[in-house]
This record gives C-alpha cells, structure tokens and sequence, in this order.
C-alpha cells in the first residue's frame, strides 16, 4: 500500500500529499492520523524547509472521517469513556501537531473539504482553493460535533457567525462563497493551483526564515494573548530577530540596491 501522506521537498518548498483518493483523502483512519502527525512533524525538523503546500491527491482535499469505517468498527456502541480517549490520542493530534508547527503551510484545495477536511484546511496558515473546491462543517448532518477543533479553528478564520451558520446548518459551500466569507484567500482554476499555491509558498520561503518562523509564532499566539502580553513576546522576538545574520544581510543588501542572500542564520 502506497504511503498515506506523501513528503516531497523541491529546494526549500516541501509538498503534503493526503494519498487515499479511494476513499477522498478521509483522514479520520488510525494510520492516516499517524501519517500526517508524522509528516507535520517531519516537516517541523527539517532544516532546509521554508515553506509548505498541503493538498490532496485526486479530485478531494479530505472528505474528513471515514464514515463507514466507523460504523464497521461499531463506534457508536462504545462506551463513551473509550471513544474520548480515541479522539484525545487520536484525530486530536494532528491540530495539536499543527499548533506547534513553525513552517508555514499552504492549502491547495483541489476538491471537496468536509468536516474535518475542513477544519484541517483551517490548520493551514493560508487557503487557496481550486473552482471545484466546496466546503462544509457537516458534523451536526450525522449527529455528531466537530470533535478534532473545528470550533476552535474555523471561527477564528471566518469569524463567529459565519463558523456558527457552518456548523450549525452543516450546508456546503462553494469556492467562491468561501472566498466571500474569507475562508480562503483566492480561487483559481484547477489545473493553475498548485503552481499558485507553490508561488506563494516560495514568496514566503524567499524571506529570511527565522524571522518567517517568528511572525507565525506571533500570529498563532495573536489567538488567545492580550495586547499588552503579546507586546512583550513581539520585543522579545524582535530582540533575538535583529541579532540575526539575515537581518543585517537584508539591511546591507537594501543599502547596497541587491537582491539579499538568506541563509536562515
């Protein structure tokens, strides 16, 4: 059986590939779980990564959970102790993984995005979505809730009503309401996504990395800290930013009218 998530570096861009189209990329599977924890992980250690572009392989993104895989596996009949451990040791782990991860990361939204998928579109820093994309929080059209952090993570992209009238309806929307709710930031054509996608992933890995990793780091906590806390990390950031060799080289390169030469020190 072919790998789950598929990891491909091109120079300093590496590509996610969620690789189960015959089932539409549903991530919601133990090894696909481990797959992708692994492959965020992987992504955090590697040195040479600047930038990320998540997609799927086929005509979906992630179709989320795998619904007939749990019916067969009886997860109904559970009891309910047991299934919140599965969600704590299991699908919580990939926003978890997300939450930690310094690189920035890319959606490429080349179909379907559905329930998880959704929310794991939601874990990206930036979504682009391709015109065949389509959308849905659709966890309450099969009695459940969004238990990977669907709450947490799709009103703090689209803000509170539009997350409620999501999730509370479970309708489906296409790529160009998406763009009006700013769910994603642009729609393409489907055959020009990834080069999109990869084209702002290497404006982003063009930038000098630490201070790359550092604004994320400053986005992510702008979430949940108060101004004046926030304040205090950003001049702790800014102080060890300016003692990098990549800030004095972007300094000298502008006063030298040259491009600048980054290496990530």
């Amino acid at each position: 059986m072919s790998d789950p998530v598929l990891y491909e570096r091109d120079g300093d861009i590496v590509t996610l590939t969620i690789n189960r189209p015959q089932v539409r990329n549903a991530i919601s599977d133990d090894d696909m779980i481990d797959a992708l924890v692994g492959a965020v992980e992987r992504l955090a250690a590697d040195g040479d990564a600047r930038a990320a572009v998540l997609t799927g392989a086929g005509t979906a993104f992630s179709s989320g959970g795998n619904l007939k895989k749990m019916a067969d596996d009886g997860i109904a009949d559970l009891p309910p102790t047991q299934t919140r451990l599965t969600y704590l040791n299991g699908i919580q782990r990939i926003p978890l993984a997300f939450e930690r991860l310094t690189v920035p990361v890319v959606a490429a939204v080349n179909g379907p995005a559905i329930g998880a998928g959704c929310d794991l579109a939601c874990m990206c820093d930036i979504r682009v979505a391709g015109e065949s994309a389509r959308f849905a929080e659709s966890f309450v059209k099969v009695g459940i809730v969004p238990g990977d952090g669907g709450a947490f993570l799709l009103q703090r992209v689209v803000g509170y009503a539009r997350a409620a009238e999501m999730a509370l309806t479970g309708d489906m929307i296409d790529a160009r309401e998406a763009l009006a709710i700013g769910l994603v930031s642009r729609v393409v054509p489907d055959a020009e996504l990834l080069d999109v996608a990869s084209g702002i992933a290497r404006r982003i890995a063009a930038n000098p990395p630490v201070a790359v990793r550092l604004t994320k780091q400053l986005l992510r906590e702008g979430y949940h800290q108060r101004l004046d806390s926030l304040l205090e990390l950003s001049a702790g950031y800014q102080a060890l930013a300016h003692t990098t060799e990549d800030h004095k080289e972007a300094v000298e390169a502008f006063l030298a009218k040259r491009r600048p030469v980054f290496t990530g020190r």
